[in-house]
């Protein structure tokens, strides 16, 4: 089959990339000229997918990667894998809809569109459709197909693949269902198939809105563990030893990435608008979490005094800066936050990492360093925020003169956990 990917970042190169080794025909469309030509030139930018695996897709034919909407012609499905930012915490469905204006204007009779952005429940019928109607002069359902498939992109996870990860499949009628269902089947090892596309897109929120809430609840434990006088970290691993009824997650700076500090928000607000309710546990959790930056400047700071330094003044290095664990990506990341704190109280701050790409350092806000024995050394604090692999965790906690470390992997005289 004619497959186009549209948007070729975290979700849509990794899927356009299978799709095309299992033997389709695909166009990765990106509305990024500079990406295109990256992609072009067998250059990866996502961790997942390995450059040796581009190259070998554009060396059979099945995979290239275009800019100029005329690429789309012809298709006979086509994915949209766009963002979905919030802005001033409004959900912005622009890049949406712009896509299925675009995609509308090359939709023929038999074709099927499948939305795979996380977005609120309704989006696929109530905005999706109706763009595409319009731009083709088709009506979906009867010229036409069309769905719902969350993505669920982990990266850098080593347990679950990606086409290893159950896919959860909808459609806006039966005919839909069953051959978005198809075209899944050749490329993931196990789909979902539910009875619709608000079931679909409910499901995607419902998966980030549980991983928010417990992170929130272990790190407003965090808080208020110590000054009872006891370790939380212990106290969770003990916990994890219930075999039933428990899922262990840990604290941390707050959360990152596209999925945490968004998704659940597009569900809340779709609730206040449609309901004219709160979302009570998604508002305190997203409370939560925002303030755990401020909170790991605060122990900093307090862990300085009580060393007889003033965080003014003071060389302090932040170690891992992405999002997540062993991932390159520093979308949202709470380092950031940390990183602009800190400076604003006046402390010399630097930052390690060394997943970052060097192509990425202009998205940090802070000069980046190596994480050296020298540069441990001289440094007043140094605040673990991210435990990669490639960190030599044993001679930070031997060569630093203070760590807060936010993962609990050092420990000495020197070591604070959060």
């Amino acid at each position: 089959m004619q497959i186009v990917v549209a948007g070729q970042g975290y979700v849509g190169l990794p899927l356009a990339v299978r799709a095309a080794e299992v033997g389709h025909r695909v166009v990765g469309y990106d509305v990024d000229p500079h990406r295109v030509q990256r992609l072009t030139a067998g250059q990866s930018y996502v961790q997942d997918v390995a450059s040796s695996r581009l190259r070998a897709v554009l060396d059979t034919g099945a995979y290239s990667a275009a800019a100029d909407a005329a690429a789309l012609a012809g298709f006979d499905i086509a994915v949209i894998t766009v963002p979905t930012p919030l802005r001033d915490g409004v959900p912005d469905l622009t890049y949406i809809e712009s896509c299925a204006q675009t995609l509308g204007e090359h939709l023929r009779p038999g074709a099927t569109v499948v939305l795979e952005s996380t977005t609120y429940p309704g989006t696929t019928e109530e905005l999706l459709l109706p763009i595409l109607e319009h731009a083709s002069g088709l009506k979906g359902g009867v010229d036409f197909l069309a769905g719902y498939s969350p993505e669920r992109i982990a990266p850098g996870n080593k347990r679950w693949s990606f086409d290893g990860t159950p896919k959860v499949v909808s459609g806006i009628d039966a005919t839909s269902l069953d051959v978005i269902k198809r075209f899944y089947d050749s490329i993931f090892q196990t789909t979902v198939p539910v009875s619709g596309t608000k079931v679909a897109e409910m499901a995607k929120l419902i998966e980030n809105t549980f991983r928010l809430v417990n992170i929130s609840l272990v790190n407003e434990l965090a808080r208020h563990a110590a000054p009872l006088g006891v370790n939380v970290w212990e106290a969770i691993d003990a916990a994890a030893t219930k075999p039933f009824g428990f899922t262990r997650f840990t604290p941390g700076p707050g959360v990152g990435g596209h999925c945490l500090p968004v998704d659940p928000l597009f569900l809340s607000w779709k609730i206040e608008q449609e309901l004219g309710v709160p979302f009570r546990f998604v508002g305190l959790a997203d409370d939560v979490n925002r303030h755990m930056p401020g909170y790991v400047v605060q122990r900093v700071v307090d862990g300085l005094d009580k060393r007889g330094l003033r965080v003014k003044g003071s060389r302090i290095l932040l170690l891992g800066l992405t999002y997540k664990y062993n991932a390159t990506d520093l979308r949202n990341s709470p380092s950031s936050r940390v990183a602009e704190l800190l400076i604003g109280l006046g402390a010399k701050v630097r930052g390690a990492d060394p997943n970052v790409p060097e192509s990425d350092t202009s998205k940090l806000n802070v000069p980046r360093v190596d994480a050296s024995p020298e540069e441990i050394m001289a440094s007043d604090a140094v605040v673990l925020l991210m435990d990669h692999t490639r960190f030599d965790l044993a001679m930070i906690e031997k060569n630093a003169p203070y760590v807060l470390d936010c993962r609990n992997r050092l420990s000495g005289a020197n070591v604070e956990t959060l």
